[in-house]
């Protein structure tokens, strides 16, 4: 439980002078500031219509107060819902006099920081929170829900349970040395980790996705100098948002765009054409485009049929997990029919930026890597949660070699460990307080 004593408020919603506005408080002064709002002890859970007063009586406004005693409450807290006129001047006089009985503003993500001290969430449920106010789309809100209900946790935990498993299991062959039998060279051993690294890949996986529906799929469109780049922006985003002349090398920066396809969000990023210059500044343009494909999702080469298959070198710099999308365009000089091809080293297509011929495919494959046919099971994740997991891979992997090559079992049990301790961290069952910082700092005030 959390060791707070203080009592804090904010406004939770202001839709307009039309609609209605909300505050609340949440410690363990809410019981006497509900009573001295209302004129009496309300009943718990109960709507009181109420006239709410300044410390001098004058008539602030009149409407709704609920009082939620702890601990069942969202921050597990004693607390206080006002709902009155959605005006702002009204909410700021009863936040106002919610300070004069004993209350204090509350920071950004405080009540939802309370909830996750008291235990009403876990850490990853506390972050959907802001993921399902921040939603960009249907599908991302829909994601966030299903992490407030606890279906991201209940997979790491599940992925936990197996490792702690596989943990026992060794370090009670640790505890035995003298016995004749060597435990370590167990078969069972090796499929336990085996089996726990492909769930790990699986929620990878999955969390990746998860990642996309929150923040937006991350596209770096990439190829030589005038193949097209700047025209496939404009066509996408349906505006003339970049320059596009017949000069090589008019794009000499990242010029990013969010494009929405049926719900989903993109973030595309026409960058500078990839070719040897001795132009500083269209040098720092090509820097500047290799580094967009260090971070991206997904890379959108597009190139030409005579050097396509050349033209694949620029993938090198784009991490291993993101997708591949090779755009043959210009199919409108040479008559090729617009048509896709799924291959090992990325998924084709042939289109034209500037007819438009073959572009409704690469918005299907665009769409479907941003979650379109993501599930009922979809789930919001962020970054940090999918390097929590890249990590706990580097501990199996090192447990494997461990075991492999040196059944050094202390070895591979301090790995484990290790990876049970960064699984923890999703969740908030290990962290530290600059974490919680610079978690609950980035929401807004009221949640």
């Amino acid at each position: 439980m959390s060791e707070t004593t203080d009592t804090i408020a904010a406004i939770a919603t202001a839709p307009g002078a039309a609609g209605v506005g909300i505050v609340r408080a949440s410690g363990p002064a809410v019981p006497a500031i509900a009573a001295a709002l209302l004129g009496h002890a309300p009943q718990p859970r109960h709507a009181h219509f109420a006239a709410f007063r300044a410390a001098d009586g004058e008539l602030v406004d009149h409407g709704i107060l609920l009082l939620f005693p702890a601990p069942a409450s969202y921050t597990g807290e004693h607390v206080l819902e006002l709902q009155g006129h959605g005006s702002t001047v009204l909410l700021d006089a009863l936040l106002a006099r919610l300070c004069e009985l004993g209350a204090r503003l509350a920071r950004p993500g405080e009540f939802t920081e309370r909830a996750f001290l008291n235990g009403k969430l876990d850490l990853a449920q506390a972050e959907a929170v802001a993921d399902l106010v921040a939603a960009h789309s249907r599908a991302g809100a829909r994601a966030a829900l299903a992490s407030m209900q606890g279906v991201f946790s209940r997979k790491v935990q599940g992925l936990l349970d197996a490792l702690i498993a596989l943990r026992v299991h060794i370090e009670a062959a640790i505890d035995f040395p003298e016995e004749e039998i060597d435990f370590l060279a167990d078969g069972a051993i090796t499929r336990q980790l085996a089996a726990l690294r492909a769930q790990l890949a699986e929620l990878l996986r999955e969390t990746r996705r998860g990642v996309r529906l929150t923040d937006g799929l991350r596209v770096a469109i990439v190829g030589r100098p005038n193949v097209g780049k700047s025209s496939l922006l404009n066509a996408l985003a349906g505006r003339d948002r970049a320059i596009v002349t017949p000069v090589a090398g008019t794009t000499r920066d990242v010029l990013r765009e969010a494009v929405a396809l049926d719900g989903l969000v993109l973030e595309l990023a026409d960058t500078a054409g990839l070719r040897e210059t001795d132009d500083l500044v269209e040098a720092e343009g090509v820097r500047r485009a290799q580094a967009e494909l260090a971070r991206a999702d997904a890379a959108l080469l597009v190139t030409d049929e005579a050097h396509a298959q050349a033209d694949l070198a620029f993938f090198a710099a784009l991490p291993a997990s993101a997708a591949r999308l090779v755009l043959v365009n210009k199919i409108d000089l040479t008559a090729t029919l617009p048509h896709a091809e799924t291959r090992v080293d990325a998924h084709w297509l042939w289109a034209s930026a500037k007819t438009g011929a073959g572009l409704d495919a690469l918005r299907t494959m665009l769409k479907e890597l941003a979650g379109a046919n993501a599930g009922e099971g979809a789930f919001s994740a962020r970054r940090r949660h999918v390097q929590a997991l890249q990590t706990v891979g580097e501990h199996l992997d090192r447990t494997a070699q461990a075991l492999a090559v040196s059944r050094a079992g202390e070895l591979a049990a301090e790995e484990l460990r290790q990876a049970q301790q960064t699984l923890g961290e999703i969740t908030g069952a290990y962290t530290n307080d600059d974490l919680l910082g610079a978690i609950f700092s980035s929401f807004c005030i009221g949640k």
